[in-house]
């Protein structure tokens, strides 16, 4: 049995946590809300319908929540063909699967949004499957789409790892069992993910593959040893 490494997509391997605090924010200002950007960041990684509840509170007008989502939508939409992915992103996946590890996504992502992510990394040679928003029925930090993303790889919680990059990525990891490791490149301070559940953190994709040997990934592999060689990936 080989392991997992799953990884979060937004702030983790693409550079997109701040397109979405600019989306979000402008759609709910056309619907009539001031809400601060800060606030905004740190929801960022929620699924959108849990999002503008955490924003907007249970007392708001949740009539409006439909249409607040799809704005974010459209607006976020806008940046589709020219998304950046964070440094040697495609790389790290690449050298898991060469490594033998089977390599999923999890992302609260969907449809044509997950497309340009995936896209934007440009390894789908390495990714064995995704478990995106349309496969579960919560969203982090609930454990859904890392168990899902196990169910997907045929591994146990203790034979993977997670990679991410905020607070709910860590918190859904630890409550399915699985090794949680960090990434600043979101924004999220250290600390916080350390709080969260995060075992170590790193700057970003390229910070992790320069120390993956003496990672809990690397420590992982060994701890097993027995990683067959990567498997065909699916898209």
């Amino acid at each position: 049995m080989e392991c997992a490494a799953v990884f979060d997509v937004d702030g983790t391997l693409v550079d997109t946590n701040h397109l979405h605090v600019t989306s979000w924010w402008e759609a709910f200002r056309q619907a009539g809300h001031d809400v601060v950007m800060h606030d905004v960041h740190r929801a960022v990684g929620l699924a959108g319908h849990d999002l503008v509840a955490r924003l907007l509170g249970d007392g708001r007008d949740t009539g409006q929540d439909a249409a607040i989502s799809a704005a974010h939508k459209t607006l976020y939409g806008t940046y589709a063909d020219r998304l950046p992915a964070l440094p040697q992103a495609g790389r790290l996946l690449r050298t898991l699967a060469g490594q033998g590890w089977s390599v999923v996504l999890a992302t609260s992502a969907g449809g044509a949004e997950l497309d340009a992510l995936r896209r934007a990394i440009d390894a789908d040679d390495a990714i064995t499957a995704t478990a995106s928003a349309d496969d579960v029925d919560a969203g982090k930090p609930a454990p859904d789409p890392v168990e899902r993303a196990l169910e997907l790889a045929g591994v146990p919680a203790d034979r993977a790892v997670f990679v991410g990059d905020t607070v709910w990525d860590m918190e859904a990891a630890t409550r399915a069992g699985v090794l949680a490791v960090g990434l600043r490149c979101g924004g999220i301070p250290q600390a916080d993910l350390e709080e969260a559940g995060a075992a170590a953190v790193y700057q970003d994709p390229a910070d992790l593959l320069a120390r993956l040997g003496e990672s809990p990934v690397g420590r992982l592999k060994e701890r097993f040893g027995d990683a067959r060689p990567g498997r065909r990936a699916v898209t």
